[in-house]
């Protein structure tokens, strides 16, 4: 391989031809590496990228996929991607080539996966991170197969019990809740199943005089900037119809904010707070801690036992499927088998 040493630096370069993606002949050169060694696999890592083989490096592969998926996923989903694999993937991998990544390889990084204490819902989204990479390297690199489809995955899909605040729990908890801001999201929250990033978007023209309240934007947090985006899913643009008292709850908190106007932000505080208040206010009045996220189930364990039908819960939490709800909260849809198989006997009578 043509790298050379720069006698005056005393520093190593690479500097080689190679045809690019339009079959255009190009000239690379890289300097600054302070071995022979580094700059021999900054080569080699560059050709076999540009040749797409299967002895690129893990590491590269990585930056690729994430250049790739730049322009195609939201600035929040590709953060927290990336921070999946810069924690529990490429540490264990970043030393092999992916036609040196085996099912055996594969298995022994879910043993180490699995002595971590994680949630089983994040031990299977952490495989799938990985197992997504390397169908992208099987399609793209020549791998010839996805090692994790032979190892096996880990985890599970479903989380386990729902930690939901039933209607009782709720009013115990948010009755210590005294700061205007929170107890009114508090409410937003449980009294409408919106997402967290759904209610720090919301503006006062997202009311309407016909007691709706119009989901259209998202907000996060991105390396230190607010960020507004459209929602997690088309199905999550939407209406939802809110209670008399929510709308008039609103109004009034709306009606002290000094000078507001009609696309300002309803809530300024980062979503930590939400958390903080909800573990406060639960310790107050005795009842479980839950999560911010755990509103939206609870909201929803609550229209369930209001009997509403599962199309109508999905359509008010936008969700994209209704399969997705039936997937969250199927198992709290009281069994129907014994009535129906009653009422067939009592039809052949």
């Amino acid at each position: 391989m043509p790298v050379y040493k720069d006698q005056k630096r005393g520093t190593w370069y690479a500097s080689f031809y190679y045809v690019d993606w339009m079959g255009n002949k190009k000239r690379k050169k890289r300097s600054g590496f302070k071995t022979q060694r580094e700059a021999k696999e900054y080569e080699r890592n560059f050709l076999n990228k540009e040749q797409q083989e299967p002895d690129i490096s893990f590491e590269t592969l990585v930056d690729e996929y994430f250049k790739n998926l730049k322009t195609r996923l939201k600035a929040t989903t590709l953060r927290n991607k990336r921070a999946i694999f810069d924690k529990k993937i490429t540490p264990y991998f970043k030393n092999l080539d992916i036609s040196q990544i085996t099912p055996t390889t594969v298995r022994m990084w879910q043993n180490e996966i699995l002595k971590q204490d994680l949630a089983p819902t994040y031990q299977k989204t952490i495989h799938n991170q990985l197992s997504a990479i390397m169908n992208y390297a099987v399609k793209y690199y020549n791998l010839p197969s996805n090692p994790c489809h032979v190892a096996g995955s880990i985890g599970r899909k479903k989380a386990g019990a729902m930690n939901i605040w039933t209607l009782d729990e709720y009013k115990k908890a948010v009755a210590y809740e005294e700061k205007p801001a929170a107890y009114v999201a508090l409410e937003i929250l449980f009294w409408t199943g919106i997402r967290e990033g759904e209610l720090l978007a919301l503006t006062p023209a997202d009311f309407t005089p016909d007691k709706k309240m119009r989901i259209t934007k998202t907000m996060s947090h991105v390396d230190g900037n607010d960020l507004f985006t459209t929602p997690k899913t088309p199905k999550s643009t939407r209406e939802i119809d809110i209670p008399d008292f929510l709308y008039d709850e609103v109004e009034d908190y709306i009606s002290r904010l000094y000078g507001i106007q009609e696309t300002d932000k309803l809530f300024y505080f980062s979503k930590g707070f939400i958390g903080r208040e909800i573990k406060r206010c639960a310790k107050l009045a005795g009842v479980k801690t839950i999560r911010t996220h755990d509103l939206r189930h609870s909201h929803a364990s609550l229209l369930i036992e209001m009997g509403y039908d599962i199309f109508v819960i999905s359509e008010r939490l936008g969700h994209e499927n209704v399969s997705t709800t039936m997937d969250v909260y199927g198992h709290l849809y009281p069994d129907k088998q014994k009535g129906l198989a009653g009422d067939l006997a009592r039809l052949k009578k």
